[in-house]
Formats: structure tokens, C-alpha cells, sequence
């Protein structure tokens, strides 16, 4: 399903998240902006995520990815529909019997059309920007919690997405580490010439992190989002 004349690249439109809560949960992420939510642990962020990916329906209201109700697809079309967003899900959610490498490479090798080599190819620039090349050969459980990270980036923008949705992504990280990591996932000019959409939601962000955001929101236990003071 479809919306018509509805550009905004992530539209959550009244959806009720916390069970306390007396507002439901209403927020648009514009064109090439960074917009971040912060709450508590039981706010009820960590939904949303799943919300506008389809891989659940809120009870009510409606999450629209440039327009498009992405749970009403068909599976086939959903699938193909979310290489256009790339996810970063709270921990990092890397396979544990993979390497870093192969689990960058895993999206590429299940929904790319793309020759042996030329995932490689890919995987192999994406390890370089994330600066994990000596580290690839490592498994999740060998690695520490910075190049995890990196590893779960590199793999979210795999398909170079037009829209990223990080839970939590700076947690455990050094100020200058979390700086470094933003960049990779704005990914600099885009086609359209301005930088990627990016949609962040955690319990809190480093103070030099939320200086270089675009809008920055917390969600109170009622439900509202007020601007948070930087």
C-alpha cells in the first residue's frame, strides 16, 4: 500500500508505543536530516525500529518508509523494499558462527544480484571505511564492542540505503569513536546531493554527538517529544 504525495522519507503517525503513555507517537524525519529520540529503557523506542520495517504492525496508527506502508507488501516486494533502509538494531545483532567479514557480507550475498566478485569488491571497500580490515577475520564473541559496532554498520549500509534507522549505536563507545561512526552512516553527499537520512533512538548520546544532529527529541512518559537542550 502505497500513500500518494507523501515525500517524507520516515513517517510515524500516531502510534501508541508505551503502555503509560496518554499521547501516541507522532514524528516525521525530513529530507537528508539526522533526527534523534532519546527515552527511557521502558519508553517504548525500541518498537520502532521493527515498526517501519514490517516486521511488526503497531495496534494502531502507521509507520510509512517514503510513503509506503512497508508490513502491507508481499513478502517478495517487502524484502526488495528494505535494501532501501538500513538498520542498525540495539547490540549489534551480528550472527555468532560468522566473521565479521562474512556478516557484512551477508546482506549482499542473499539479496544482491551482483557477481562473487563484485560483493567482495563491496565488502572489501566497506571493511576499509569502517576501519576494520585487521579485524575481519574475527568472530563476534573475538571482538571487542568498538569494531562489533563497525562491523554492524558496515553491514547496514550495505546496500548504500537511503534511509538508516541505529538503535543505540554510540553505547560503549568513546566520543571520538561515536563522531567517526556518524559520519560513515550520513555517508557524505548522496545522489540527490545532500547527506542520508538517519533516524537514532537510545537512553542517551554523548554531548558532542548531539551537537552535530539535526533535531534532537526526548520522549517524556506521557508520550510527548520535547526538544532536547543540547
Amino acid at each position: 500500500m502505497t500513500i500518494p504525495h507523501s515525500p517524507v522519507p520516515l513517517l510515524f503517525d500516531s502510534i501508541p508505543i508505551a503502555r503509560d503513555a496518554s499521547h501516541p507517537f507522532s514524528l516525521e524525519v525530513p529530507e537528508h536530516r539526522t533526527i534523534a529520540v532519546l527515552g527511557d529503557e521502558d519508553s517504548g523506542l525500541e518498537q520502532l525500529g521493527g515498526y517501519a520495517l514490517g516486521l511488526e504492525r503497531p495496534e494502531s496508527g502507521r509507520a510509512l518508509v517514503f510513503g509506503t506502508l512497508v508490513a502491507s507488501l508481499p513478502e517478495p516486494e517487502r524484502l526488495a523494499f528494505r535494501r532501501r533502509v538500513g538498520y542498525l538494531p540495539a547490540g549489534d545483532g551480528l550472527l555468532q558462527n560468522l566473521s565479521l567479514r562474512d556478516n557484512v557480507a551477508l546482506p549482499l550475498r542473499f539479496g544482491s544480484a551482483g557477481t562473487l566478485r563484485d560483493i567482495e569488491g563491496r565488502v572489501n571497500v566497506m571493511l576499509t571505511a569502517v576501519r576494520l580490515t585487521a579485524a575481519a577475520a574475527l568472530r563476534p564473541a573475538q571482538a571487542n564492542d568498538e569494531e562489533r559496532r563497525r562491523a554492524a554498520l558496515a553491514r547496514a549500509v550495505a546496500f548504500d540505503p537511503a534511509l538508516l534507522i541505529l538503535e543505540q549505536p554510540f553505547d560503549g563507545l568513546t566520543a571520538r569513536v561515536a563522531s567517526e561512526l556518524l559520519e560513515l552512516a550520513r555517508g557524505g553527499e548522496s545522489a540527490e546531493g545532500a547527506r542520508r537520512r538517519i533516524f537514532i533512538t537510545g537512553q542517551e548520546i554523548p554531548p558532542l554527538i548531539l551537537r552535530r544532529l539535526d533535531q534532537v527529541y526526548r520522549l517524556t512518559r506521557a508520550g510527548m517529544l520535547e526538544p532536547e537542550t543540547v
